[in-house]
C-alpha cells in the first residue's frame, strides 16, 4: 500500500516514495525509495533499518537468515540504536532496549537541514514505557531521520532530549549497531582506526594501541576504539568496493565480528554468516553523555559506497580520509 507521499503531515518526506508495508512475522515496515535507484526498509519494532540499496542496487547492509522477527527480540543485522547502554549494564537489556521497542512516526519532527529536490527520509521517535521506566527511571524522547541522498547515500541522525519533569539529569551511552555486508571477511581492510588506542572487550576491556596501517581479520574481533577519526573505510576487495562511514557525535568506534566459534553459539545467527558481515559502528561509549532537562544531544552517521580497486595501501585517499 502507498501512503505518505508529498507533504503529508504525519511523515516528512521529500520527493519520490515510502510505501507501507507488512514485513516479515507481520511487522510494520516501511520501504523509503530514493530520487534515483537506491532504497531503503525500516521496520518500526526497533527503529531498525534491515536493507539498504544504493543507486547500483547493491544490498549494503548484512541481515542473518536467522534473524528473529518476534518482539522483543532485537533483529539480527542492519541498523539499529543501543540506548541508553551499549553493552550490558545493571537491569537493563543488552545495549539498552531502543532496538527491542515499538518505534512511532514522528507527526512533529524538529526543523532539520533537507535539500527536498535530492532527498527521501522519514521521521521516527521513541518514548519510555512504563515498563522502561522501571528500569532506567527517566523521561526522553528519542528521534532519528533516515535519509536517502540523490546519490544513494544513507543518513541517520538521532536527537535525544531529556523531558524529566522532575529536574533530575540523565547520562546514557550509545552506538549505531552497523551490519555490513562483506563479500568475505578474510579479504577485508578497515581504514581510518590507524594509531588508535582501543578497548579490546576479548582481554578484560584491557586498553592497547593499534599498530597496523589497517585492520584485517583473522579471528574475533570485539573492540571499542576511542576517540577515533570521522571517517572510517570498509575495503572489500573481492567486491572492489569501499563502505565509507562519516560520524558526527559520535567519537568512538565499536568494530566486531563473531567468527567461528562464537558464531555457533549465536541462536539468531548462522555458523558460517560471519564471513559474510562486520559491524562497525559509530559511537558514545568511553565519556557518557550528560543531559540536564530540556537539554538535548544530536549525532549522525552518514554511510556511502565507492567503486573502487585497492592500490599499495591507498584507495581513493580524497573521499576516504579528508
Amino acid at each position: 500500500m502507498r501512503a505518505f507521499v508529498g507533504s503529508s503531515p504525519t511523515v516528512a518526506l521529500c520527493t519520490s516514495l515510502q510505501e507501507n508495508e507488512k514485513g516479515t512475522n507481520g511487522l510494520d515496515k516501511l520501504v523509503l525509495r530514493g530520487p534515483l535507484s537506491s532504497s531503503a526498509e525500516i521496520y518500526l519494532h526497533g527503529g531498525h533499518i534491515t536493507s539498504w540499496k544504493n543507486n547500483y542496487r547493491e544490498e549494503l547492509l548484512f541481515v542473518s537468515n536467522k534473524a528473529i522477527f518476534k518482539p522483543p527480540k532485537a533483529i539480527r543485522g542492519g541498523i539499529s540504536i543501543c540506548f541508553p547502554r551499549f553493552g550490558t549494564h545493571g537491569f537493563l537489556e543488552q545495549h539498552g532496549f531502543a532496538a527491542n521497542r515499538t518505534w512511532s512516526i514522528d507527526t512533529d519532527p524538529p526543523s532539520l537541514p533537507s535539500d527536498s529536490s535530492s532527498t527521501t527520509f522519514v521521521d521516527l521517535i521513541l518514548k519510555p514505557s512504563e515498563g522502561d521506566l522501571k528500569f532506567w527511571p527517566h523521561s526522553f524522547e528519542l528521534r532519528l531521520r533516515i535519509t536517502l541522498t540523490l546519490k544513494g547515500d544513507l543518513k541517520v541522525i538521532s536527537r535525544i532530549r531529556n523531558t524529566n519533569a522532575n529536574g533530575k539529569l540523565f547520562s546514557f551511552t550509545l552506538a549505531y549497531y552497523s551490519y555490513f555486508l562483506v563479500s568475505d571477511i578474510s579479504e577485508v581492510r578497515v581504514e581510518g582506526l590507524e594509531t588508535m588506542d582501543y578497548l579490546d572487550n576479548l582481554k578484560g576491556n584491557e586498553r592497547f594501541t593499534e599498530q597496523g596501517d589497517a585492520l584485517t581479520f583473522e579471528s574475533e574481533v570485539d573492540r571499542i576504539y576511542l576517540s577515533t577519526q570521522n571517517r572510517i573505510a570498509i575495503i572489500d576487495h573481492q567486491k572492489r568496493r569501499t563502505i565509507v562511514l562519516h560520524k558526527e557525535g559520535l567519537p568512538d568506534a565499536v568494530v566486531w565480528n563473531p567468527w567461528d566459534k562464537k558464531a555457533k553459539a549465536i541462536t539468531d545467527f548462522g555458523r558460517d554468516e560471519y564471513k559474510r558481515m562486520i559491524c562497525i559502528e559509530g559511537a558514545a561509549v568511553e565519556k557518557p553523555i550528560t543531559l540536564k532537562p530540556g537539554e538535548e544531544w544530536k549525532g549522525s552517521q552518514e554511510f556511502f559506497s565507492v567503486r573502487s580497486s585497492y592500490n599499495s595501501g591507498e584507495l581513493d585517499p580524497q573521499k576516504v580520509h579528508s
